[in-house]
């Protein structure tokens, strides 16, 4: 079950807010008004001299509304426009993010979004070559996928003996051995890890001899990025599905802030703060 936490915080936010308006312009005048009508009840038909102190007391709602508005408003203003953080649930992007990454995106790279809708209100840049984006996958936008940008609109993509071609270019690999993983991640161990070098970054992946690889050829579209994941043979990317279309785009991950890989209940101290490439 995927919860849209987005559309909560937008939900509560609106909803608190509306509540402390609403009380800031018409309800708070009308509790001091009944008060004082009260109080003035007390004092003559009850013969009293002094005026009853009552207690100003406000109702639920808007006690809580009232602490919680601003801390709703910062949240959200701070996930949808500048940096959100995400977990990674899969080993696709191995060996550069792991099983139990939690990871920074930034929001505001590729341009500013209203949350829930989508739609972008602010221009910035565009995702480049060697980008690692997350983006709302094409099949079902509910779900959020973490790949790295291998072509950009109008480039031409080709596939052929695990390695790739961009517009006639072979981009180059450099082997660095065999990969060895710790914890769920060793089932990787014994692939081959290598240096691709996509013409202006470095970086690393990992190739599985023993898997079958489908060679093919792709352009990619006005508006559109095709993505590959770093763990070449083991992952769900744009060799199967298609391109990413920029409208689909959440934004460029930055930085692993913590690594909790939750089913085996191990933390990664040495991942913290490291910088994704």
């Amino acid at each position: 079950m995927n919860v849209n936490l987005e559309l909560i915080l937008v939900i509560g936010t609106l909803l608190t807010g509306v509540i402390v308006l609403l009380d800031k312009l018409v309800l708070a005048e009308k509790r001091r008004k009944r008060i004082l009508h009260e109080t003035y009840d007390a004092k003559f038909n009850q013969g009293d001299s002094r005026v009853t102190n009552k207690e100003y007391k406000e109702p639920w709602y808007i006690d809580y509304s009232r602490s919680f508005f601003p801390v709703l408003l910062i949240v959200l203003v701070l996930r949808s426009f500048v940096a959100e953080p995400f977990r990674i649930p899969s080993g696709s992007m191995m060996p550069t993010l792991l099983h139990g990454d939690f990871i920074l995106v930034n929001k505001f790279t590729y341009g500013l979004r209203w949350p829930v809708l989508h739609t972008k209100f602010w221009e910035n840049n565009q995702p480049e070559r060697g980008d690692v984006i997350v983006f709302r996958y094409p099949k079902n936008l509910s779900l959020d996928y973490i790949k790295r940008v291998i072509g950009v609109p109008g480039d031409r993509i080709e596939y052929r003996n695990k390695v790739v071609y961009i517009n006639g270019e072979e981009m180059k690999q450099v082997d660095l051995g065999q990969y060895y993983g710790e914890g769920r991640d060793s089932v990787m161990s014994g692939s081959e890890k290598r240096q691709e070098n996509l013409v202006s970054i470095s970086h690393n992946m990992l190739i599985n001899d023993r898997r079958y690889a489908v060679d093919n050829t792709w352009t990619v579209p006005d508006g559109h990025y095709f993505v590959m994941g770093d763990n070449r043979d083991n992952s769900n990317d744009s060799r199967v599905w298609g391109m990413v279309p920029e409208k689909n785009l959440v934004g460029k991950a930055f930085m692993i802030w913590m690594n909790w890989d939750i089913p085996e209940g191990q933390f990664d101290f040495r991942r913290i703060g490291k910088q994704i490439e």
